[in-house]
């Protein structure tokens, strides 16, 4: 909803840029207060932009981008694949998160919602098809960064999240202030606002709370916290964006949510004691 709001003054590539400077200050403040100091060696500048790109950029401004032309409710359906997405990668890179028949099923159900959402874009080739592809290769890219997190070389969490936002700034903020001209630009309040909000909640402390469920509890349950975005994001965009509930995302959200359910479903063999 958030991003739908900035997106009224804000371009896409301005959020993305945004939303990772402001994190970068409040996560570099908040570092230096606690008395821990970001790292020199070249491995861990590599890692941080590495996770920058993943975790921040491309997928910020494939949803941004992608959200331009479809419902923030939508969007939040869509961007609830990534729990599906986080346990295929998980099956293959991450050990003890091998796939079952349970996670299997999950998966196809999964994919049957999001087909059921994209369905009349599928069907007219209209152009929201590809914003809706968009959300959707921001959910792997949510994905595969939270596999690279699991794997890659740990370091504290708000040191790992003040890097990775201070690299990601560096790379993104000359290309808007080139493309945007911000300077010349007015934006609304309430937009100023969301974006506000968006580096500070979602993106700040948000990260902060990845790095460590996942360096505790893995990335496949992180993803679970997916349980309650299609139906808040869902939910809100109607509720306070006036946005038309339909009932074929109303189906596609609850086969979305019973795929996930199900993915969680553990296979248990019986041994039957000789007699």
């Amino acid at each position: 909803m958030f991003t739908a709001v900035s997106l009224e003054s804000f371009s896409p590539v301005a959020i993305v840029s945004l939303r990772v400077l402001i994190a970068a200050i409040i996560l570099t403040l908040f570092m230096y207060a606690k008395g821990w100091r970001l790292p020199v060696e070249p491995l861990a500048w590599a890692v941080f932009l590495l996770l920058g790109i993943m975790g921040n950029l491309l997928p910020f401004f494939l949803i941004s981008t992608g959200q331009k032309d479809i419902s923030s409710g939508i969007t939040g359906l869509l961007m609830a694949f990534m729990p599906l997405a986080t346990m295929i990668l998980a099956h293959y890179f991450v050990v003890g998160e091998s796939l079952n028949r349970f996670k299997i099923f999950g998966f196809v159900l999964g994919i049957t919602g999001v087909v059921i959402v994209l369905w009349p874009s599928l069907v007219s080739a209209h152009s929201n098809l590809l914003s809706g592809l968009l959300i959707l290769l921001a959910t792997f890219s949510y994905a595969i960064n939270a596999i690279l997190v699991r794997r890659l070389p740990s370091y504290n969490p708000v040191v790992k999240a003040a890097g990775m936002m201070i690299i990601s700034s560096i790379v993104i903020v000359p290309l808007w202030l080139w493309q945007d001209l911000p300077w010349q630009q007015s934006y609304s309040l309430k937009a100023t606002l969301s974006l506000l909000w968006l580096g500070i909640g979602p993106t700040a402390f948000g990260t902060i709370l990845l790095f460590a469920v996942i360096a505790t509890a893995g990335p496949t349950f992180l993803s679970y916290i997916n349980y309650l975005i299609p139906i808040v994001a869902y939910f809100t965009g109607v509720l306070l964006l006036g946005e038309a509930m339909e009932w074929r995302s109303l189906a596609a959200m609850l086969l979305i949510i019973l795929g996930i359910a199900l993915t969680r479903k553990r296979v248990t063999d019986s041994i039957q004691q000789p007699r």
